[in-house]
């Protein structure tokens, strides 16, 4: 996963939730969209790249980033 990509995507998202009022609406906004409309690859990276320090991401993105659930693997 091109994780610069992803930054862009997220941070695109999060310019879509900023016009919202509420703080925490806005971030779970995001996280229900990353949550339903990407796909666990793109998630897991996400996290990884959040957990590196999250170099990119706009504040409202990297709080969504945060609360993602982990990724499930197939065992």
């Amino acid at each position: 996963m091109d994780i610069e990509r992803l930054v862009k995507m997220a941070n695109d998202i999060a310019h879509f939730f900023q016009s919202e009022p509420d703080h925490e609406e806005a971030v779970k906004g995001i996280l229900g969209h990353l949550t339903r409309f990407w796909d666990p690859r793109m998630r897991k990276a996400l996290s990884g790249h959040v957990a590196a320090g999250g170099a990119g991401l706009m504040p409202l993105a990297l709080e969504a980033a945060k609360r993602l659930p982990p990724v499930q693997t197939a065992a």
